[in-house]
């Protein structure tokens, strides 16, 4: 036995305008925090720098603290083989 066709659906080409009216919506709100949790990284990164601290290197750390150990701990490495290789 076959659906009846709404005359909603046939307005929207069978398209469940509802269910993507709410999933854009949540994107847009979930857009929103996201353009607010921004501000406020933006914010507590001036608060940093004007505390006398250096936001390239917390920058650097967070970007580490992100990273499995392992991975951390290679990178080191080669950076300090680099390092003696240049005479540094």
């Amino acid at each position: 036995m076959a659906k009846a066709v709404t005359e909603e659906e046939i307005k929207t080409g069978g398209v469940a305008a509802d269910r993507l009216r709410s999933i854009i919506e949540r994107i847009e709100r979930l857009e929103e925090e996201r353009k607010a949790l921004g501000n406020d990284i933006k914010d507590i990164y001036a608060e940093a720098k004007s505390a006398g601290f250096d936001v390239k290197v917390i920058r650097q750390l967070i970007r580490i603290r992100k990273q499995e150990p392992a991975e951390v701990e290679e990178l080191e490495t080669l950076l300090d083989v680099y390092r003696r290789a240049l005479g540094m």
